[in-house]
């Protein structure tokens, strides 16, 4: 075992296993040398075509990537590892922090083929690319952000991409829906905090409604200008907002998780075309860091 590749027992935490070979063709190589591959490609950032003959053809491994990538391999497998942690109480469900992080994009991430115009007539099947790729530009060229939540031990519990230019308070719900912890005793996946803590970016009346509804307890500040917007109408402007400043001190956490992510040098910078495949990247990475822990 070479440095970076799964153990024994982080190969048995790995459920469910990766789907079989299905239809025709032959069967697929031995799933763990692949994803040591992967996760050597995403630990150094090289191109696939210049992975180490040791994990097999680069070709092999880009394509599972890919394919695991669209069909929701990679999530279900972080689930898995997920609902194993929460089975023996190792999720920090106490605080979950939420916040963004830009990643540069390569140029060899730009230029992907837009989806072809829907003919009349033709069914066209389910499309997995988006318009925009997730990618963004400002003055600093290309940029693609990734929206976190994190728990207490600052491992990632769910990951969303949008373009570098889009705002934080507007992916907040996006993010918490992408909470779902199943339990393989029985019930309800877990989707709901006990307490979330967020900066003054995420503050607005739409989000505090929100989880309100939920009934999910917060630390969000709020901004100076709604603060003086609230004074302004007086007893219609309602309360001032709960403030913990002890829970506040917290939000750390989700910094410190972006700084475990970004590890990672193909999330630090994005060398793949399509949000999709990024998607799968940051999840796979994600579940390396579970695995870690």
């Amino acid at each position: 075992m070479a440095r970076g590749d799964l153990s024994d027992g982080e190969w048995d935490r790995l459920e469910p296993p990766p789907p079989k070979n299905m239809g025709r063709g032959g069967r697929w190589k031995n799933h763990r040398m692949v994803i040591n591959g992967i996760l050597f490609r995403q630990r150094t950032g090289i191109p696939w075509r210049d992975l180490p003959a040791r994990f097999g053809k680069w070709k092999t491994c880009h394509d599972r990537h890919r394919r695991w990538s669209a069909d929701g391999t990679w999530e279900k497998a972080l689930r898995a590892v997920q609902a194993d942690a929460d089975m023996e109480g190792r999720i920090g469900w106490s605080v979950v922090s939420v916040d963004s992080t830009v990643c540069r994009v390569h140029q060899h991430a730009a230029g992907a083929r837009r989806r072809p115009a829907r003919i009349p007539g033709r069914r066209r099947s389910p499309a997995r690319h988006r318009d925009d790729e997730a990618i963004g530009r400002s003055r600093g060229g290309l940029t693609t952000k990734i929206h976190l939540a994190s728990e207490g031990s600052c491992r990632p519990l769910g990951a969303l991409i949008t373009p570098g230019q889009w705002g934080d308070s507007s992916q907040l719900i996006p993010v918490l829906d992408r909470l779902r912890v199943p339990r393989p005793a029985g019930g309800c996946p877990r989707t709901r905090p006990d307490h979330l803590c967020r900066d003054k970016a995420y503050s607005s009346r739409r989000n505090r409604r929100y989880l309100r509804r939920r009934q999910i307890r917060h630390t969000i500040p709020e901004r100076k200008d709604q603060q003086a917007h609230r004074r302004h109408r007086g007893s219609a402007g309602g309360r001032p907002t709960s403030f913990n400043r002890n829970r506040y001190t917290r939000r750390n956490e989700v910094e410190r998780t972006v700084n475990a992510l970004k590890g990672f040098r193909a999330v630090a910078t994005r060398f793949d075309k399509r949000a999709y495949v990024f998607q799968g990247t940051v999840t796979a990475a994600a579940i390396r860091l579970w695995l870690r822990s």
